[in-house]
Protein backbone atom coordinates (compact mmCIF):
# COMPACT_ATOMS: atom_id res chain seq x y z
CA UNK A 1 0.00 0.00 0.00
CA UNK A 2 1.08 3.58 -1.14
CA UNK A 3 0.70 6.64 1.26
CA UNK A 4 -1.03 9.53 -0.06
CA UNK A 5 1.14 12.14 -0.91
CA UNK A 6 -1.31 14.75 0.30
CA UNK A 7 -0.60 13.75 3.73
CA UNK A 8 3.26 14.68 3.39
CA UNK A 9 4.95 17.93 3.35
CA UNK A 10 8.03 18.74 0.77
CA UNK A 11 10.51 20.49 2.04
CA UNK A 12 13.91 22.01 -0.01
CA UNK A 13 17.38 21.69 1.08
CA UNK A 14 20.06 24.11 -0.31
CA UNK A 15 23.57 22.80 1.19
CA UNK A 16 25.32 26.34 2.15
CA UNK A 17 27.63 26.63 -0.95
CA UNK A 18 24.77 26.24 -2.95
CA UNK A 19 25.77 23.33 -5.06
CA UNK A 20 23.30 20.81 -3.68
CA UNK A 21 19.12 21.38 -4.10
CA UNK A 22 17.25 18.59 -2.74
CA UNK A 23 13.52 17.83 -2.27
CA UNK A 24 13.02 16.15 0.87
CA UNK A 25 9.45 14.49 1.55
CA UNK A 26 8.30 14.89 5.25
CA UNK A 27 6.21 12.86 6.71
CA UNK A 28 5.45 10.86 9.79
CA UNK A 29 8.20 12.92 11.71
CA UNK A 30 11.11 12.00 9.65
CA UNK A 31 12.42 12.69 6.31
CA UNK A 32 12.84 10.34 3.08
CA UNK A 33 14.77 10.45 0.22
CA UNK A 34 15.18 8.70 -2.62
CA UNK A 35 18.30 6.78 -3.81
CA UNK A 36 19.06 9.18 -6.17
CA UNK A 37 18.76 12.03 -3.89
CA UNK A 38 21.53 10.56 -1.59
CA UNK A 39 23.72 10.03 -4.30
CA UNK A 40 22.99 14.07 -4.97
CA UNK A 41 23.97 14.57 -1.26
CA UNK A 42 26.72 12.76 -0.55
CA UNK A 43 28.32 13.32 -4.22
CA UNK A 44 28.90 9.63 -4.64
CA UNK A 45 27.70 7.05 -7.12
CA UNK A 46 24.54 5.09 -7.63
CA UNK A 47 26.90 1.44 -7.28
CA UNK A 48 28.08 2.96 -4.11
CA UNK A 49 25.26 4.28 -2.34
CA UNK A 50 23.58 0.86 -3.26
CA UNK A 51 26.33 -0.75 -1.74
CA UNK A 52 26.06 0.83 1.26
CA UNK A 53 22.39 0.85 1.80
CA UNK A 54 22.24 -3.28 0.88
CA UNK A 55 25.07 -3.39 3.93
CA UNK A 56 23.27 -1.56 6.43
CA UNK A 57 20.06 -4.11 6.39
CA UNK A 58 22.56 -6.90 5.22
CA UNK A 59 24.57 -6.22 8.73
CA UNK A 60 21.06 -5.44 10.53
CA UNK A 61 21.97 -1.77 11.49
CA UNK A 62 18.30 -1.37 10.39
CA UNK A 63 15.81 -3.47 9.67
CA UNK A 64 14.43 -2.76 6.14
CA UNK A 65 10.78 -3.18 6.70
CA UNK A 66 10.28 -0.24 9.04
CA UNK A 67 12.56 2.47 7.20
CA UNK A 68 12.14 2.12 3.30
CA UNK A 69 8.45 3.14 1.82
CA UNK A 70 7.51 3.35 -1.52
CA UNK A 71 5.96 6.58 -2.89
CA UNK A 72 4.16 7.15 -5.93
CA UNK A 73 5.63 10.53 -8.38
CA UNK A 74 4.80 11.64 -11.38
CA UNK A 75 7.73 11.88 -14.15
CA UNK A 76 7.42 14.09 -16.91
CA UNK A 77 5.67 11.72 -19.26
CA UNK A 78 2.75 12.19 -16.64
CA UNK A 79 2.97 8.75 -15.69
CA UNK A 80 3.16 7.72 -12.04
CA UNK A 81 5.54 5.17 -10.79
CA UNK A 82 6.21 4.05 -7.13
CA UNK A 83 9.54 4.67 -5.93
CA UNK A 84 11.62 3.46 -3.17
CA UNK A 85 12.27 6.55 -0.86
CA UNK A 86 14.47 5.83 2.66
CA UNK A 87 13.87 7.46 5.69
CA UNK A 88 16.57 9.79 7.77
CA UNK A 89 18.05 6.62 10.11
CA UNK A 90 19.28 5.40 6.43
CA UNK A 91 20.25 8.72 4.69
CA UNK A 92 22.24 9.10 8.16
CA UNK A 93 23.87 5.71 8.23
CA UNK A 94 24.76 5.84 4.45
CA UNK A 95 26.37 9.26 5.00
CA UNK A 96 28.16 7.98 7.98
CA UNK A 97 30.15 5.30 5.24
CA UNK A 98 30.39 7.79 2.50
CA UNK A 99 32.02 9.94 4.89
CA UNK A 100 30.81 13.48 2.95
CA UNK A 101 31.54 16.41 4.58
CA UNK A 102 28.41 17.30 2.11
CA UNK A 103 26.56 14.50 4.27
CA UNK A 104 27.79 15.85 7.77
CA UNK A 105 25.96 19.39 6.77
CA UNK A 106 22.71 16.94 5.73
CA UNK A 107 22.75 15.30 9.27
CA UNK A 108 22.86 19.22 10.57
CA UNK A 109 20.18 20.20 8.92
Amino acid sequence: MLPEQNKSEVLLYRSEDGGINIHVRLEQDTVWLTQADMVNLFHSSKPNISEHIKNVFKEGELDESSVVRKFRTTAADGKQYSVKHYNLDVVISVGYRVKSLHGTHFRIF
